[in-house]
């Protein structure tokens, strides 16, 4: 593992990476300001619309164990520039499609490009800085990240009104095609501490099951499940609707406080990151305090009288939910303390697969329940829908004190026998003793 402080070589090389995470984030949202015009250009409806959205949050959660695998066996300089390519030559086909099928092509390529992306960044982070350093590393990378979600709003949708577009479209691919020979010739991966070993079919079954069975990746997988998916909902399709419709919010200010989900992520990594890196131990009980905290938040927008809280109270909702970002990241720091340096890539991808997997799953389900109650008013109908997301936070809550039990009881455990332990634990009395084995869920 790299020293303490690492060097300048090392600053570099994250550089280059994040700038092409910055990209993805882009061109994941792109869609967002591109709506409008693209139920013209495809000649469809607001629920054909959804399915670009669905198709990509869904490749991304599917593909996250498999880049897991790919970043552990190819190294993420590889695995990045392969992401780069894809992601420029996705946007490149979307610029030039005119039906919906190649649309969808479009945006399936674009998909499998980001969902290479972040899991290939917090390996190279893991393997080019210290454990200390790794949660502050990860959180200002995806603090950064988020900055293309801004560039994804105000200036993309400022360059398709005076560019059009399949001009727009084609140069930001361009560029990103273009990008790809920066990631090739400054990113570099470090040499892992154990060997790659086979590489057949069994044997790559054999690492996802490894990495699944230690009780610290299981413990990651429900933090990143349960602090991801509010803000992950909310941005990509159902916040703007269930402010303007549901709450009842005018458009322009729907827009402004939507923005809080960004900028809370931008401004809210680093801060959270700093603050689990110097102080590890506190780290889950952060998540706990984050996860009651979401729910009255929910409680507040759902049960306040009238049906619509001040605008006050739900920027400040919205600010909780953008804080599940930065949050998410103990998932990361929990994988790479409790697995070898070798394994972090597919463990960090199960752990990542979580919080997306959540999303895709709350997107959804939002949906069918709006469906189901298209006869009530809107403010109601959004009402129950969002009832669907707090039921699906308390599920991964009660999954993660599980998991955090069993992990702490395996630090325990490694401590009695004398083991070096990630991090220095205090018992108490709801602690197991002594320590369960991992049991499925």
């Amino acid at each position: 593992m790299a020293a303490d402080r690492p060097g300048s070589r090392a600053w570099w090389i994250w550089g280059a990476a994040v700038v092409a995470y910055l990209a993805a984030v882009f061109h994941r949202g792109s869609l967002g300001v591109a709506g409008p015009t693209a139920l013209e250009r495809f000649d469809v409806g607001p629920a054909a619309l959804s399915a670009f959205t669905v198709l990509q949050v869904g490749i991304y959660a599917a593909m996250q164990i498999p880049t897991g695998l790919l970043v552990d066996r190819f190294g993420s300089r590889k695995v990045i520039t392969a992401a780069v390519l894809l992601l420029g030559t996705g946007q490149v086909l979307f610029a030039v499609a005119a039906t919906y099928p190649m649309g969808l092509l479009a945006r399936a390529v674009l998909g499998t490009g980001d969902a290479l992306m972040w899991v290939s960044i917090l390996r190279l982070v893991a393997t080019h800085f210290s454990p200390r350093r790794y949660a502050l590393v990860a959180t200002i990378s995806s603090g950064l990240g988020a900055l293309g979600g801004v560039a994804a709003t105000f200036p993309l949708a400022a360059a398709l009104r005076s560019m059009g577009w399949t001009a727009t479209f084609l140069l930001v691919g361009a560029l990103t095609l273009g990008y790809a020979a920066i990631t090739g010739a400054v990113v570099r991966d470090r040499p892992m501490s154990a060997p790659v070993g086979e590489r057949g079919a069994a044997a790559l079954l054999g690492q996802v099951t490894a990495a699944w069975s230690v009780p610290g990746t299981r413990l990651a997988f429900w933090v990143h499940f349960a602090t991801l998916f509010a803000s992950g909902a909310l941005t990509l399709l159902w916040g703007f609707p269930y402010l303007v419709e549901g709450l009842g919010v005018p458009a322009a200010t729907a827009s402004v406080l939507l923005s809080v989900l960004i900028v809370g992520q931008v401004v809210g990594g680093p801060v959270v990151g700093a603050l689990i890196g110097s102080r590890p131990q506190c780290r889950m009980w952060i998540v706990v305090g984050y996860l009651a905290t979401n729910a009255l938040s929910w409680s507040v927008l759902l049960v306040w009288p009238g049906g619509r809280p001040p605008l006050g109270v739900i920027g400040v909702a919205f600010l909780v939910f953008a804080l599940g970002g930065p949050v998410s990241a103990v998932a990361f720091a929990l994988v790479r303390d409790f697995n070898p340096v070798h394994q972090v890539g597919t463990a960090t991808g199960v752990a990542n697969a979580g919080g997306h997997t959540a999303t895709a799953l709350g997107v959804l389900s939002v949906g069918v329940v709006l469906e189901l109650a298209a006869g009530l008013p809107a403010g109601q109908a959004y009402r129950v829908a969002m009832l669907v997301l707090v039921a699906m936070l308390l599920f991964a809550a009660h999954r993660t004190l599980v998991w955090w039990r069993r992990a702490r009881a395996v630090v325990f455990d490694a401590e009695a026998r004398g083991d070096e332990v990630p991090v220095v634990l205090r018992r108490h009395r709801w602690d197991l003793t002594p320590p369960r084995e991992p049991a499925r869920v």
